[in-house]
């Protein structure tokens, strides 16, 4: 072949096969990837654009369903307005809205949060000016709001309390926020510090002062202006007026009234402390290897967005090493409960030596196929595609995360396609010229596959390409693999046509041309089964034999899911090392009652052999994951609510998976909660995107009492299902509630106002902090909180003796301007896209270990469900039902609705692939029909995928998902070196026979050396528990498919084309 003859692939090698720019690329490309090493930051979990923000708004003493009618649904409407969103969620509590807007994925944080900023302050008139409803409060949430590190600190000594280390955690706060990197500082479990004025309600009637004096007299006291300035003796001279209250000594000294003649300070009337609070959350820790449950706090810190979770975590650490023994008393001991920055660099760590591991193995591969000299050049390439595809990652914008590399390792095997094929057929054509020069061979070699090497690159970025589109969180979650997979495609194939050439005319030159008996003994094999196929008298009864048993297998591996043989699910768990558990008590249920059933649950734990430690919190949250988040875990708040983050020993120091202990513990931790009545839920890690639940049930209707009773019996239906756990819903407890009704007539006569009556009822039951103490030392503001002694208000009477001043200077006893009714406290009402709504959650347990078989085993039974007149009840999958006004309906969320848009767009972008990868076909060999034959054996590869999954009893993902679509690609790229060898051996005039069985020959050793060199890098990541389905598909489906593509292509083409 002369160069004018040459393609273009053999003239690109042609043109750097000996040029001195090559090397000098190959070293910039090595050291871009290193580069990148350096700089990309490394996290654990793909950065996801996921914007949330409440938007809070407060109407004192309103109704749930004032709130609801006044509040929630005119801001749904403004809300709604703008775009990017996804939903648009409302909770009407009494007295207070919360409406949650969560943008669509993708959406960029500050344009978001610019979106939200604009409609609320421009709609600002929603709200009527004399409605009594306080301005809106916006908090924003995101990726970014996630602690990367927990720290929590403890101590033995017993006269250590909460409070005392709450004044070291503020202290560790100022100086933690000096390091670079850090976001959002704050104290978990702190007891706020606070002059508390304990009123005593006896020595206050006695002085004749009610709470509104006592509440006047700190005001007044309290308040210090500058009031100018003096001249004197030609001097300015400052004149303020004061002194501020600086001290509980200062607070005590405040003189409140005047009883015959004598000035009354407020300790005459109440007992003065100044320290902490009481009590509103607790929170403890047990480590294994102490005496027992210590107090505790914790202090959290997340990280600003784009920056490096490793580096963040250990400058935070190094500081807190260098402020023990400064500001960290000796007796307090710190304990890191939470370092996502650690977690980060060890799986960053591992991967990076998996993709190490398995570019060595693929070199090895090549090294027995073909020689040493034909590994190394292999190896060189497959390294300058890794570097320079991390650069490329980098620079799109990607952090090396589990994800991120999880692509290379996947891509690992499809990466050295390019430049095995290009070094087998130059090794290759040095047998069959023995006497030419490597000069000429290399670019004949390389042009020969050129064509079909650049067409077969493009299928498989085609096949895998339109993953990157998929919607919702799932979508940007998996985004690495295709993006990454296709650039290093088209790096490698840059490297595959420069480099390589190169690498060959330097490294093969001081070799003599030797016998392949590999390679010969396989395409000898090949032809001996050709032959029969093609030239015997039975040839066309073996043909269609075989072709039936491909579709019996094809029909039977399709049946395997249909049988349960292979459970679908969106991901498996991960093996991490935290669980958490999440405690809801009755909402009557006092804080010291719910610190009880987590201490029990505590108690529990201890004698869990892989449990390292656990910090339990009464009436708060835990530091929130990605899976809190999205739930808002931290917006639990009160005293029937509890957590126990539960931190596991360390991977390699157990044998179980923390999903398998979670199965174990669940029915022992279950079994303390109900003893007391609570209501438990063990939650994992999710190993992807979180949902609100795995099962959801959201109830509509037109009457809300007719939701609750359909929500209740749709509870009743999964608790009777044997496979169903963590069963709850959104309905309130029936919890008691005193109104205390105001004689409006008689407190109009006595001259008390209504607002009066509150205002002193919420100071003695709640306290009230009617001003601060300026002290000069604290970070936080230290409040001067009115209250009675809470062990005085134990009963109504108590209450109800407290006296009011009214305007003609009388006190006037509670009891004479109230009468007591007793009622229940008003339901929380729910609303999510503009209707009503009511929640009903679950998990399965138990096999098949996945929530949809649990949604579908139960879904028949919901449906028969009445309520009131209406038999039966509508449910739906996709969209809210039709008619929620005039009939009651369901329609199911949670993981069904994440899995359904996944598989859904999934399964688009395979469609989309394979229409690309046709019309890519169509274009090189200007045929509607070969295309068809060479994208024929993509069926195929489900005979290895489904069966590969019920062999190893593994769920069929969403990564085994992306494992087929990239199989399709795969297959093409050998259907394309078969078919290409075929019509080439025909334009030379090779018989139409002979040319088919050539290219079985000739094909079969690249074919299968690329087919191993995928299953290879499979293996790799067969371990992990979220990408185990992309590997078995990948393995079990290459396996399959490539043996029976060198069978079923060139018999279908023989089938095509022998008429012609």
């Amino acid at each position: 072949m002369n160069p004018a003859a040459l393609g273009l692939s053999g003239r690109i090698a042609k043109a750097f096969q000996d040029n001195a720019l090559t090397p000098l690329l190959a070293l910039v490309l090595l050291l871009l990837g290193l580069f990148a090493m350096l700089v990309t930051p490394r996290e654990e979990e793909p950065q996801i654009d996921v914007t949330m923000a409440n938007v809070i708004v407060a109407l004192p003493g309103a109704s749930a369903a004032d709130v609801e009618q006044m509040l929630a649904i005119p801001a749904e409407q403004v809300l709604s307005q703008m775009v990017g969103l996804e939903h648009v969620y409302a909770v009407s509590q009494p007295g207070v809205a919360i409406i949650t807007v969560q943008f669509k994925v993708g959406v960029d944080r500050e344009t978001a949060l610019t979106r939200l900023y604009d409609v609320v302050h421009s709609n600002a008139d929603w709200l009527p000016a004399n409605l009594g409803a306080l301005p809106p409060i916006i908090k924003a949430k995101g990726i970014d709001s996630v602690p990367i590190l927990a720290l929590t600190l403890h101590s033995n000594n017993v006269g250590t309390s909460a409070y005392d280390l709450a004044q070291v955690a503020h202290l560790l706060e100022n100086e933690l926020k000096r390091v670079d990197g850090t976001r959002e500082i704050s104290t978990i479990g702190a007891p706020t510090r606070v002059v508390e004025v304990r009123l005593d309600p006896a020595r206050m009637r006695a002085a004749n002062l009610s709470i509104a004096d006592l509440r006047y007299a700190l005001l007044a006291a309290n308040r210090a202006l500058p009031a100018g300035e003096l001249v004197q003796d030609n001097q300015r001279i400052l004149i303020e007026t004061g002194p501020l209250l600086d001290s509980a000594d200062a607070v005590a000294e405040v003189v409140v009234g005047v009883h015959q003649g004598q000035p009354i300070t407020l300790a005459q009337v109440a007992d003065i402390e100044h320290g902490p609070a009481l009590a509103e959350a607790y929170a403890w820790h047990w480590q294994r290897g102490t005496a027992g449950e210590q107090p505790a706090v914790t202090v959290q810190i997340s990280k600003k967005a784009g920056a490096n979770a490793v580096d963040v975590s250990e400058k935070l650490l190094a500081r807190v090493e260098q402020l023990q023994g400064v500001l960290i008393p000796d007796d307090v001991q710190l304990s890191v409960t939470r370092n996502y920055g650690e977690t980060a660099n060890d799986k960053a760590n591992t991967l990076i030596q998996k993709l190490l591991f398995a570019t060595l193995s693929v070199v090895a591969l090549v090294l027995f196929a073909l020689g040493r000299r034909e590994a190394a050049i292999v190896g060189v390439a497959v390294m300058l595609t890794l570097t320079a595809t991390l650069f490329a990652s980098w620079a799109w914008g990607f952090t090396l995360n589990r994800v991120s590399l999880f692509a290379l390792i996947f891509s690992i095997g499809i990466l050295v396609d390019d430049a095995i094929v290009v070094v087998e057929n130059i090794h290759r054509h040095r047998q069959l010229a023995p006497q030419d020069s490597l000069l000429s061979i290399i670019p004949r070699a390389v042009d020969e596959v050129g064509g079909p090497t650049i067409l077969a690159t493009f299928t498989v970025i085609a096949a895998l390409l339109p993953m990157a589109f998929v919607s919702g969180l799932m979508g940007p979650y998996m985004a690495p693999i295709p993006i990454n997979a296709s650039l290093g495609m088209l790096l490698s194939l840059a490297i595959a046509f420069t480099v390589t050439p190169w690498l060959a005319n330097r490294w093969l030159a001081k070799t003599a041309a030797h016998h392949d008996s590999g390679g010969q003994w396989l395409g000898n094999f090949m032809r001996r089964r050709y032959q029969p196929l093609l030239n015997a008298e039975k040839s066309s009864r073996n043909r269609r034999t075989l072709f039936w048993l491909i579709g019996l297998l094809i029909a039977l591996s399709m049946a395997l899911p249909v049988a349960q043989a292979v459970i679908l699910k969106m991901l498996p768990f991960d093996n991490k090392s935290e669980l958490q558990l999440i405690v809801d008590m009755d909402d009557d249920s006092a804080l010291e009652h719910t610190a009880i059933v987590l201490h029990e649950l505590g108690a529990y734990l201890q004698n869990v052999p892989e449990v390292e430690n656990y910090q339990a919190y009464a009436g708060t949250s835990a530091p929130i994951n990605f899976n809190g988040l999205i739930r808002q875990y931290d917006a639990r708040q009160g005293g029937n609510v509890g957590d126990i983050q539960v931190n596991l020993k360390a991977k390699s120091q157990r044998d179980d998976q923390s999903h398998e202990i979670a199965q174990r513990l669940l029915p022992d931790l279950q079994a303390i909660a109900d003893r007391f009545n609570a209501r438990l839920k063990l939650v994992e890690v999710p190993p992807g995107p979180p949902v609100l639940s795995p099962i959801v049930a959201e109830v509509y209707g037109p009457d809300e009492n007719g939701r609750a009773e359909l929500a209740g019996k749709v509870r009743e239906t999964f608790e009777k299902a044997g496979n169903l756990t963590a069963i709850d819903d959104s309905l309130i407890t029936s919890a008691p509630r005193w109104l205390l009704q105001v004689d409006q007539r008689k407190a109009a006569t006595l001259g008390v106002s209504q607002t009066e009556i509150a205002a002193a009822v919420r100071a003695a039951l709640q306290g009230e902090d009617v001003s601060f103490v300026h002290d000069g030392l604290s970070k936080y503001p230290t409040p001067i909180r009115l209250r009675v002694h809470h062990e005085t208000l134990t009963e109504m009477n108590e209450l109800l003796r407290l006296t009011l001043t009214s305007r003609y200077g009388k006190q006037v006893p509670l009891s004479e301007l109230v009468t007591v009714q007793s009622s229940t406290r008003e339901a929380w009402r729910y609303r999510k896209d503009g209707l009503p709504v009511s929640y009903v959650y679950a998990d399965v347990k138990g096999k098949p270990d996945s929530p949809l078989y649990g949604m579908f085993g139960v879904r028949e039974n919901v449906r028969g469900l009445s309520v009131g007149s209406q038999q039966g009840v509508e449910d739906y999958f996709v969209q809210q039902p039709e008619q929620p006004w005039s009939e009651y309906a369901l329609k199911w969320d949670g993981e069904w609705q994440i899995t359904y848009e996944t598989f859904r767009d999934m399964g688009a972008a395979y469609a989309v692939g394979l229409l690309l990868i046709y019309l890519l076909v169509v274009a090189e060999f200007r045929s509607y029909l070969t295309p068809l034959i060479i994208m024929a054996p993509i069926p195929l590869t489900i005979i290895g995928v489904m069966p590969g999954h019920a062999l190893l009893g593994a769920p069929f993902t969403a990564t085994s998902m992306i494992g087929m679509i990239a199989l399709a690609g795969i297959i093409v790229r050998n259907s394309i070196l078969l078919v290409d060898f075929i019509e080439l051996q025909r334009r030379e005039g090779v018989a139409f026979n002979e040319a088919i069985i050539r290219s079985a020959e000739t094909r079969a050793q690249p074919i299968l050396l690329t087919a191993l060199a995928a299953m290879i890098g499979a293996l790799f990541i067969l371990d992990d528990p979220i990408f185990s389905g992309l590997a078995i598909s990948l393995i079990f489906g290459v396996l399959v498919s490539s043996v029976l593509t060198l069978v079923v292509i060139p018999l279908l083409y023989y089938r095509a084309y022998r008429a012609r």
